[in-house]
């Protein structure tokens, strides 16, 4: 089983390594971040399944990068963490996109237990909303997707896709919201990971990115070195 991945945002350096180390007992992948002018270049770059952000952050605030991560990544759990304690800065946090809210000092069960209610919330809401049924039809947000068929359906219309279209969309979407290594993709649908296969791959990502393009919950979010993530905003 892979572990959550958690990206922790703080610069208190005692607090950070508390929390960090605490987590990591508990078999949580961390990556720790105390600037933030780096925290959406390491979001992007490590695709985490939970972010913990503290606010008050040296170059950019955590209401600011909450902002920028909703804006490529819907439905991804934010936590935030500060000593604030006003009724404004919660509402600014959940009016931002944050889903809880945990003021310092805070025990790290509560943190963990938080963590985990969120993971589990997301996961069960994503198996919802993204499911097969007997004959293979997958609710896709607003659209219809019938691998069999080679089909993509959105209301009355019905887009004819090619096999690799097909292929494809079936790979990004398996694990929902994790990331797919671009070399797996190309191994997978070609079984050659060449310069050449590897341009094909960039002309079909950008038509599924077209043909989904009519469901603004949907998004696949290129992660920088790494591959592709599938999102479906709840």
């Amino acid at each position: 089983m892979e572990k959550t991945k958690v990206l922790y945002i703080e610069d208190e350096p005692f607090l950070a390594r508390i929390v960090k180390e605490s987590l990591e007992s508990r078999d949580f992948d961390v990556m720790l971040i105390n600037d933030g002018a780096l925290a959406l270049n390491a979001f992007t770059d490590y695709a985490p399944d939970i972010c913990v952000l503290d606010i008050m952050l040296p170059n950019k605030d955590g209401f600011t990068i909450a902002m920028e991560i909703r804006k490529i990544a819907h439905s991804i759990p934010l936590i935030f963490l500060t000593a604030k304690t006003q009724t404004s800065d919660l509402l600014k946090g959940f009016g931002l996109g944050g889903n809880d809210y945990l003021k310092k000092p805070f025990s790290m069960e509560e943190l963990i237990v938080r963590i985990n209610n969120l993971i589990n919330l997301t996961s069960a809401s994503q198996n919802q909303n993204l499911k097969s049924n007997d004959n293979g039809i997958i609710a896709l947000g607003k659209y219809t997707f019938v691998p069999r068929k080679l089909e993509l359906i959105f209301g009355t219309e019905t887009r004819k896709l090619s096999l690799r279209e097909t292929q494809l969309l079936e790979i990004l979407i398996k694990d929902k919201e994790n990331p797919v290594m671009r070399k797996d993709i190309l191994m997978q649908i070609w079984s050659d990971d060449s310069f050449y296969n590897s341009r094909n791959l960039d002309v079909y990502i950008s038509k599924l990115r077209d043909y989904l393009s009519k469901d603004p919950a949907i998004q696949i979010l290129t992660l920088k070195g790494v591959g592709y993530r599938f999102i479906l905003d709840l």
